[in-house]
């Protein structure tokens, strides 16, 4: 058991949360003995890199509260599959069955991909299978089946009988032109089966039913049953009251859509969830990642070249913050996630409660020893040219003698990872520098210097001689411009390993041949 000194002391973000809910919503939790939080879905587009996140942060305050509390918890995963389809992805096949079905909803639309019976159904399986592969513990739910089962039907009353209140409250927030047509109840075209955006003439609250003019003519509809489902900012309200939700976090540009549903769910009769916003996720280019236009990087994609605890810690760090997401970050994000566990074996209980892979981890960080960055790895892959793993542990061992691979799961999951990543992402941009005869000498003179080297030399001692080489070859008053030309030369970037280790652990000879190979 966590020390509840530590527990107070602590401000990592999900402490702070599971804090602010058990405050927040104390008297509602001890009413029904449980916990929920909520994490939504739009599956207009495929899952992203961004719906993972939410599920990710959200178990991480579980565990928090895991910490805190025995009270049951559940995390529902919610889709708004009942949404009208209003754009085409550009990420799918066959766009013209999309073209064909515009306006209804997801659950309506025939599944481009020819595997489920729709496209919001096909969206929803890709959801679960992805969060199932990361073991995540959540409930789905399908906004079709639970308007269509009834579940809805008692808050979607409550929301009719208070409709002027609720049009008072979303009203004001609307253009001239766009307050002359809206509803807040959307009605299901019985004859396209389209969701349809349609003024109100008339509502009938006893018999449940209101009357939309349907381009001059009169269109009356049941609001129960999912004859009818509500427009967003409402619907958010309504999920909320009639879920009993206790918390839920989102996007920064969903911030305005928050304050109007906390209105209407008070106007309803009920608090609204204890709420975190997160800033968004940027593309390469600083553009908003969005599931319909597929740009960032993917789920896959990622998991292809790195862990899924180094994408958690990802999510993890400051969710205030904008955060550029593509390819080109996953080292630097593997390199911070085996910093973390190499820090964690030597702190205190209340600096692991601050640390990001306690959180990763829910509480047990790994005790495997770092061998090697994943940064220096990748150097190592490409200066062995090697897309063997057996042949890279060899070089591992001759370093490092006495390791076994089966004592180490998470370097051999690196090796794995850096053949993947250096091969589709960093070969085809190397740019290796052509060194004047200046800095021609100035590396010439380093590997003679390395004939002075042994490999069993420590990697410290290897790193002065190198500072030598460039304090006598015009580099003294800027050392690192000095690194920069070896790491331009042979490893075909600006940045590069700490070389004195570099050099001890694949060869000294290996090394000088190296240099030489890249002057020529």
């Amino acid at each position: 058991m966590i020390d509840k000194v530590n527990l107070d002391k602590t401000n990592a973000w999900p402490f702070v949360e599971a804090k602010k809910i058990l405050r927040e919503r104390k008297s509602f939790i001890e009413k029904k003995g449980k916990i929920i939080l909520q994490t939504g879905y739009g599956p207009s587009g495929l899952p992203h890199i961004g719906t993972f996140g939410e599920v990710a942060r959200t178990s991480m305050v579980v565990n928090a509260l895991n910490q805190i509390t025995d009270i049951p918890k559940e995390i529902i995963t919610f889709s708004d599959d009942m949404d009208g389809l209003r754009k085409i992805p550009d990420n799918i096949p066959n766009p013209k069955k999309l073209e064909e079905n515009f306006h209804k909803p997801l659950t309506a639309v025939p599944d481009p991909f020819g595997k489920y019976s729709s496209f919001g159904e096909h969206n929803n399986e890709m959801l679960k299978k992805f969060l199932n592969e990361f073991n995540f513990n959540y409930s789905f739910k399908s906004s079709t089946q639970l308007y269509k089962s009834g579940y809805f039907n008692e808050t979607l009353k409550k929301i009719l009988k208070n409709y002027k209140n609720i049009m008072d409250i979303i009203i004001p927030t609307l253009g001239k032109e766009r307050q002359k047509t809206y509803s807040p109840f959307l009605p299901i075209c019985p004859d396209s089966g389209k969701v349809l955006e349609i003024p109100i003439i008339e509502i009938d609250e006893k018999n449940s039913k209101i009357i939309f003019d349907n381009g001059g003519k009169k269109l009356e509809i049941s609001i129960l049953d999912g004859n009818c489902k509500l427009q967003w900012k409402v619907d958010w309200a309504m999920r909320w009251y009639a879920i009993d939700v206790d918390f839920e976090m989102y996007g920064k540009d969903l911030i305005e859509s928050a304050i109007l549903s906390t209105k209407i769910i008070k106007l309803l009769g009920k608090t609204n969830p204890s709420g975190f916003f997160y800033e968004l996720f940027l593309d390469e280019k600083g553009e908003k990642i969005s599931k319909s236009k597929g740009n960032g990087i993917t789920i896959d994609q990622w998991l292809k070249y790195a862990s899924p605890e180094s994408l958690s810690l990802f999510m993890y760090q400051n969710p205030k913050r904008a955060k550029k997401l593509y390819k080109e970050i996953v080292p630097k994000a593997v390199d911070e996630y085996l910093d973390f566990v190499e820090k964690g074996k030597t702190q205190n209980e209340l600096q692991m409660l601050m640390n990001p892979v306690w959180h990763v981890h829910n509480g047990n960080i790994p005790k495997e020893n770092n061998i090697m960055s994943f940064s220096m790895l990748l150097n190592l892959v490409e200066t062995s040219n090697s897309d063997n793993k057996g042949l890279l542990w060899k070089f591992v061992k001759k370093y490092k003698p006495d390791i076994y691979e089966k004592d180490y799961p998470i370097f051999d999951g690196l090796i794995s990872y850096a053949i993947k990543y250096y091969n589709d992402v960093i070969k085809q941009n190397k740019k290796y520098k052509k060194p004047n005869k200046e800095e021609k000498l100035a590396l010439q003179t380093l590997v003679k210097i390395l004939d002075e080297c042994s490999d069993d030399m420590n990697p410290e001692d290897i790193q002065t001689k190198i500072y030598s080489v460039g304090k006598e070859n015009g580099y003294k008053e800027n050392l690192r411009d000095w690194f920069k030309l070896i790491y331009e030369v042979v490893f075909g970037d600006e940045n590069g390993p700490r070389m004195g280790f570099f050099i001890s652990f694949f060869g000294v000879n290996e090394t000088k041949e190296l240099i030489k190979n890249k002057i020529k």
